[in-house]
């Protein structure tokens, strides 16, 4: 995978939201296309509300000039449930945090050793559809799961990635005036029982694994890099990918 970062300081979030110290990654702009070089930002693990309400300031302050934004991150333990989630497929056990949420789809898990990758992306600017960026996300992740011996898959009526039957990776969008926010979570080295407390992305029995199960030694934390590393490939439209 081809890295094109340079690192510097700066603070985590856009002005006006607060959630402590990171890093922020800007790649080479000598290759800028369509849309410029998004922005990445290492938050290490922060709080998921905190988190929330950022993304929500950012999209709505944003304007056709703000560079898209990457936010690599891990969560303590926590269910989210989206827009179309039923009451059945919430938690059996009540020790996890439940935030109900704005983005699509029913319920999931986020916990440490989850890399996180939101992605904030004016989609007209990049010429993409909702379903273009679903399939980019997927790309990427199928794409550093081949890196690493792996042949992954997506499932029709199903947004994410699967090994096996398994899934590894799940997505969930929220689109406003053209920009998305929320993103993907990528199973790396975690605790995987409490998603046996829920029905996982709302189907029962659905089986879930972690990179770790498949020999794949990076942590969350060198995971999320690498995945955002190859989103923003994606999002410039370099190695012939062509998400509509």
């Amino acid at each position: 995978m081809r890295r094109e970062l340079q690192i510097v300081d700066r603070e985590p979030f856009p002005p006006g939201a607060d959630a402590g110290a990171s890093r922020e990654r800007h790649r080479d702009t000598s290759r800028m296309t369509l849309g410029g070089p998004a922005v990445l930002r290492d938050l290490g693990i922060a709080d998921y509300r905190t988190t929330y309400a950022a993304m929500q300031q950012f999209t709505a302050a944003r304007s056709n000039g703000t560079p898209d934004e990457l936010w690599v991150l891990q969560h303590p333990p926590v269910y989210t449930i989206g827009l179309a989630a039923r009451a059945e497929h919430f938690p059996r056990r009540d020790d996890i945090p439940l935030e109900r949420i704005d983005r699509g789809g029913q319920i999931t898990y986020h916990g440490p050793g989850q890399a996180v990758v939101y992605t904030l992306v004016d989609l007209p600017r990049r010429r993409l559809q909702v379903r273009g960026l679903v399939s980019l996300l997927e790309q990427a992740v199928i794409d550093y799961l081949a890196m690493h011996g792996v042949v992954a898959a997506r499932r029709d009526g199903a947004p994410g990635v699967y090994v096996d039957g398994a899934k590894i990776a799940a997505l969930g969008l929220r689109i406003r005036r053209g920009c998305s926010y929320h993103g993907l979570a990528f199973n790396a080295d975690m605790d995987l029982s409490p998603f046996a407390a829920i029905d996982p992305c709302g189907y029962p029995g659905l089986a879930v694994m972690q990179a770790r199960d498949l020999g794949i030694a990076d942590d969350a934390a060198t995971a999320g890099e690498q995945l955002a590393a190859r989103i923003g490939e994606l999002l410039d439209g370099r190695y012939g990918f062509q998400a509509d």
